[in-house]
């Protein structure tokens, strides 16, 4: 049987919820399915009875990074190529390319189809007025955050997007 995984960094509270919620207010369906994150691997299909690998790979991961801070700052688009507008990262971005190229190496995931950009998305897939009202509602947004761990996510069909493992670093 397989499952569909993916690797993120989870916003933590009160951030993680304002932002769900804003996808929520923008009319994207995925927001009940997923918690804000930063990705770090994409979804990947793989064999239930691999997945213990897969977290042990990760934990050992895990143990060569240290902690770091994570600054949001304002909105940006991916238009015209995706009909997406995120919460860009102003701060801890190379700490978070790093980790993801490890991750994407630990999990066996394929090269990104665009270059990687970490970012928290706030609307997908959604009328072209509605990206323009994420754009502009959540420009002046901004938080910071220190990343002590990352999460393997599972794909449940009906709860969405599950933290089943945590990988504390260092």
């Amino acid at each position: 049987m397989t499952i569909t995984v993916g690797v993120s960094i989870a916003i933590p509270e009160p951030h993680g919820e304002l932002l769900r919620d804003k996808r929520r207010s923008f009319g994207d369906e995925m927001a009940d399915r997923i918690p804000s994150h930063i990705t770090l691997a994409p979804p990947l299909v793989v064999d239930e009875g691999g997945v213990e690998s897969l977290t042990h790979d990760l934990a050992e991961l895990a143990d060569v990074f240290q902690p770091f801070t994570v600054s949001l700052l304002g909105t940006g688009t991916f238009r015209p190529i995706s009909p997406v507008v995120f919460i860009a990262v102003s701060e801890g971005i190379a700490q978070i390319e790093t980790l993801a190229e490890g991750v994407r190496k630990a999990i066996g995931a394929p090269e990104p189809e665009f270059p990687f950009h970490p970012h928290v998305t706030i609307a997908h897939n959604v009328p072209d007025a509605a990206l323009d009202e994420a754009l502009h509602d959540l420009i002046d947004f901004r938080c910071s955050f220190d990343v002590d761990a990352f999460h393997l996510y599972v794909d449940d069909a009906e709860q969405g997007w599950l933290p089943t493992s945590t990988f504390p670093l260092g």
